[in-house]
């Protein structure tokens, strides 16, 4: 289980571009700039060939989300949403 009172060491954007590949774009606002690079590539890996709506999307993105809070990165998640407020 995270702590809660970690301070994250980055922060990244996960941002989704639309119906056409590739879908997603991941944008590092803060922190060290290798940690940011392989963990974008690991967010890519997961999810540059699916839509936001595929089933496969849901499993992926709480992998993901996992994978976040192991490293200590807060995540941000914006998809195109009326409510895209989802963190």
């Amino acid at each position: 289980m995270t702590d809660i009172n970690v301070q994250p060491r980055a922060h990244a954007r996960i941002v989704y571009l639309g119906p056409v590949s590739p879908h997603w774009e991941v944008y590092g606002d803060y922190g060290d700039r290798v940690v940011l690079d392989e963990f974008r590539n690991r967010i890519l890996a997961r999810l540059v060939l699916l839509p936001r709506d595929d089933p496969q999307f849901r499993r992926n993105r709480e992998r993901i989300v996992r994978d976040a809070e192991r490293e200590a990165i807060s995540i941000e998640w914006h998809l195109g949403l009326p409510d895209d407020d989802e963190q």
